[in-house]
């Protein structure tokens, strides 16, 4: 008799959870009742794939699961005059509606969330969580807001949705442009929790990557007019070309300047440059495309020694005057340090607000070693250690702070 595990079915739970609700809500356009569906779903999973088995289709062994614990809460609930469960438990069970202009399930509910009753923060942070299978405290970090203020964020997001009768329904397509800008967010959030994840013993979640790449290309064919889309897939696909280097042969993370770049994929890094010309050709610039251009830049660079910092620098300037983000302005200070030198770029890292970000300690700290100043440097080192939840962020850092002693 197979044996399954616990890594296998968690494997299945972060895979295909938010496949799996975002099924539910289409049949039954209830959010609530889809993920506690789903949920249950995982728990019958649990207790019987040890002894059973993975079935041939896990996903649809979910999906099916679910949508039985559904219907069968929907009989037990549901009066006979209560039309709308009646209706719904109908539809369940009658086949799929009319696709509208977004055919797949998951980018349909990203734009579904997205709706413009809810604030911009909520329905990113809610789709994460429904789609993203990303936990109240990856989500947190993602935002940099202390854990139970994203809890409170989720739970209004749901309130609201409720008391307002919010449709879950696909927009129609004058209404896709008017919830774009979430739906990007929600896409990248996702990539980056995949690229770097925020906790556990992997650097990367593999499985978040390829989703958001492939919501990605679906949102590029559904929109291929709108330039920041075609940013996000380039770098998306600039980002993810350097996945195999980053993690070297004993599993240690590897920054970018060490990186074996013979590994980089070329097929991904052509793909990602041509988007980021034709961007540049239309002229319209947006924050995904500048980010994308500064990751073509990296990717051309066939030494660390032969990037071209200035471009670089010059690529954040146009990014910090789309947007305010602190977090580019510490990416920008880290160019700046290869051009003017360490305390150059500590004097613009030290105004900047982010003492809960432990990448902003751990630059610090590098630039602090750059500049000599090892017993502060030891310091910031302590914080960032202190902060990182990533088991080979960790690792890194402590690597790092020894080697100090």
């Amino acid at each position: 008799m197979p044996v399954v595990d616990g890594s296998q079915i968690e494997r299945v739970f972060r895979e295909e959870y938010g496949r799996a609700v975002a099924v539910l809500v289409r049949a039954f356009g209830d959010i609530d009742l889809a993920e506690e569906a789903v949920q249950d779903a995982f728990t019958v999973a649990v207790q019987r794939w040890p002894s059973t088995g993975l079935p041939p289709s896990p996903a649809g062994w979910i999906v099916t699961t679910a949508r039985n614990r559904a219907i069968d809460r929907f009989r037990r609930e549901a009066s006979r005059d209560d039309r709308h469960a009646q209706a719904a438990l109908l539809h369940s069970q009658s086949g799929p509606a009319h696709e509208g202009p977004v055919g797949d399930d998951m980018l349909r509910l990203i734009f579904t969330c997205c709706h413009p009753a809810l604030a911009a923060s909520a329905q990113v942070a809610l789709t994460l969580r429904l789609l993203g299978g990303l936990t109240t405290t990856e989500i947190a970090r993602a935002f940099l807001v202390p854990e139970p203020t994203m809890a409170q964020r989720l739970v209004r997001a749901k309130a609201k949705i409720s008391a307002a009768k919010i449709p879950y329904r696909v927009p129609g397509e004058s209404e896709l442009p008017g919830r774009l800008r979430a739906v990007l967010s929600v896409i990248y959030l996702i990539f980056n929790e995949g690229y770097t994840a925020s906790s556990g013993d992997r650097l990367i979640r593999q499985d978040l990557c390829a989703e958001a790449i492939r919501l990605g290309r679906l949102l590029a064919g559904l929109m291929p007019d709108e330039p920041e889309v075609m940013g996000l897939l380039a770098l998306m696909l600039l980002t993810d070309s350097r996945r195999a280097a980053r993690i070297g042969p004993d599993g240690a993370l590897v920054l970018l300047a060490a990186q074996d770049r013979s590994i980089w994929n070329r097929e991904l890094i052509a793909e990602g440059q041509a988007i980021v010309r034709a961007c540049l050709r239309r002229n319209q610039p947006g924050p995904y495309q500048v980010q994308a251009a500064i990751n073509a830049v990296h990717r051309a660079a066939r030494t660390a020694a032969a990037t071209d910092w200035r471009q670089i620098v010059a690529l954040y300037d146009q990014l910090l005057a789309l947007t305010s983000n602190p977090v580019v302005a510490l990416n920008r200070a880290v160019a700046v340090a290869e051009i003017d030198g360490p305390l150059a770029a500590l004097a613009l890292v030290d105004v900047l607000e982010l003492e809960n970000y432990h990448l902003f300690h751990a630059i610090r700290a590098d630039l602090l070693v750059r500049a000599g100043r090892t017993s502060e440097a030891e310091d910031e080192y302590d914080a960032a250690i202190r902060l990182t939840t990533n088991a080979a962020e960790r690792a890194f850092l402590e690597r790092g702070r020894q080697a100090l002693s």
